[in-house]
């Protein structure tokens, strides 16, 4: 059987370290990958997301300890090189969607893999299959 595959957009990376919504689908995630059952990735410009999110909201120094918790866990940061973003300009293009979410998206199609959240903005591209979600569930 093929190893799954899953990239988190920022959506569900914060799930998980606010402790909110679709959290323990998430630790789940973590888990199986942590256990070899599956690969999890996330986009460079997604983990600045997180980063400018948590700074905004919560300080520098608050930045800073979540970047090294992000580092502990087993998630594949991959960085934008240029057919990446050549990539991600394409489906902003065509699609009325955050510019960093692009990246999940474009990510995703490179490693045929499932992106993991419970933002909305999805849907529209879910629908026209133009890429598969794994939805995050309300507590």
């Amino acid at each position: 059987m093929a190893e799954k595959s899953f990239v988190l957009d920022s959506y569900a990376v914060l799930a998980f370290l606010e402790d909110s919504k679709g959290q323990e689908q998430v630790r789940g995630l973590l888990q199986e990958a942590s256990d070899s059952r599956c690969q999890l990735f996330m986009s460079i410009v997604n983990l600045g997301e997180v980063l400018y999110i948590t700074e905004r909201e919560r300080g520098l120094p608050k930045a800073h300890v979540v970047l090294a918790r992000i580092d502990e866990l087993p998630i594949q940061v991959i960085d934008a090189d240029r057919a990446n973003t050549l990539a991600a300009a394409q489906v902003k293009a065509r699609w009325s969607i955050a510019y960093a979410d692009c990246f999940a998206v474009a990510l995703a199609r490179l490693k045929d893999a499932a992106i993991v959240t419970g933002d909305p903005e999805f849907k529209r591209l879910e629908a026209a299959s133009v890429v598969s979600i794994s939805w995050l569930e309300a507590k």
